[in-house]
């Protein structure tokens, strides 16, 4: 089994900048790809970046491209999204997640999900 525990949410101004941890732990997974997704109320849950674990690649939604980043640090099995130029749409419940194989932009082809974090970016 994987546990993943988000950190980080919060009530921030538009413009400003939050920085989400996601801590995993339990069984290794080969060719380990975490990813970060959100949820709006009312929405669907919708990709925001992964990570490949190995090599470090990286891929975000055009919705946050320029403005996000994801990061790993293997030595605390933890995953980080830098959110920077915050916007009101940006408002959600962010979910980290894990999946055995490369990126996917389906939360379908996640199988495991931590409990989630609120963001809430005021105007």
């Amino acid at each position: 089994q994987v546990q993943l525990v988000e950190s980080g949410g919060g009530l921030v101004q538009a413009g400003g900048s939050l920085r989400l941890s996601c801590a995993r732990s339990g069984h290794s997974l080969t060719s380990l790809t975490m990813g970060w997704f959100r949820q709006a109320p009312g929405k669907e849950r919708e990709f925001v970046a992964a990570i490949r674990w190995s090599s470090g690649g990286t891929n975000f939604s055009d919705s946050v491209k320029g403005r996000f980043t994801i990061s790993r640090e293997y030595a605390k099995n933890t995953v980080y999204l830098q959110m920077n130029s915050l916007k009101p749409e940006d408002t959600a419940v962010y979910y980290c997640a894990a999946r055995s194989g490369g990126t996917s932009f389906s939360a379908s082809l996640y199988a495991y999900w931590g409990q989630g974090t609120q963001v809430t970016v005021s105007s």
